[in-house]
């Protein structure tokens, strides 16, 4: 995969580097942010800030949980796209018009393409009602596979050469309460997906040489954080 070549646009520049990213995230991720929506049991109004392709929106909609589901993203809608509403919007910038209109906000693998994550934080904040739900999943850095990855090549195993310049604001647990703490979002929670790559081998799950013993914060690849915005 070739690595975008800045325009010296901004605009043009950010496009290009969602556009590397493909705007997907895997099954693994969705079904883990499913689960939340099941534990917690949230309904409402829900946004997928940051939609991509549009692959969770339209696992949003086929889970029948949720009032209405919309969807922001710098990409022009897909397409058979149904009943999401389709925000087409630099979520570098405020999104604008929907201050608590949200019960719930999840953002898939979106921060670390991000310039300010506490300008996303805030953003994801402004949209909540009070009350409603964050949830926002991003690599995790904290894992096996990342650490050994940093002390050997200095920098984490998901923002290498090859993931750059979509991934470009790495995050760990400390940062997101800290984050999450200074919108006066509540501390949030965290989850993991209980999948990841053996260092070295990021194609073989820890879980499948473990028969699924390993899981947690050391053997997987992402990382859920969740809170509620004080009502």
């Amino acid at each position: 995969m070739v690595i975008p070549v800045s325009t010296g646009n901004l605009a043009s520049d950010r496009r290009k580097a969602a556009e590397f990213s493909r705007g997907i995230s895997s099954n693994v991720i969705y079904s883990a942010i499913e689960r939340v929506f099941q534990d917690r049991d949230l309904t409402g109004r829900v946004l997928d800030y940051g939609a991509g392709a549009g692959g969770l929106a339209r696992r949003l909609v086929a889970l029948d949980r949720f009032e209405s589901v919309s969807a922001a993203d710098i990409m022009p809608n897909p397409g058979d796209m149904g009943p999401v509403e389709w925000i087409e919007q630099d979520l570098n910038e405020p999104i604008q018009g929907y201050d608590g209109a949200f019960d719930v906000v999840v953002s898939a693998e979106v921060i670390e393409h991000l310039e300010n994550p506490r300008f996303t934080m805030r953003e994801i904040f402004r949209l909540l009602r009070p009350g409603g739900t964050a949830i926002v999943t991003t690599p995790n850095n904290e894992s096996w596979r990342s650490l050994i990855n940093l002390l050997i090549r200095g920098r984490f195993a998901h923002f290498t050469d090859l993931s750059y310049p979509a991934h470009i604001t790495a995050l760990l647990r400390k940062d997101f309460t800290r984050i999450f703490q200074e919108t006066t979002l509540a501390t949030p929670t965290f989850h993991f997906t209980n999948h990841g790559g053996i260092p070295g081998k990021p194609h073989i799950p820890w879980q499948r040489i473990s028969f699924g013993m390993l899981r947690g914060v050391r053997y997987s690849d992402n990382i859920i954080a969740v809170a509620q915005k004080r009502a």
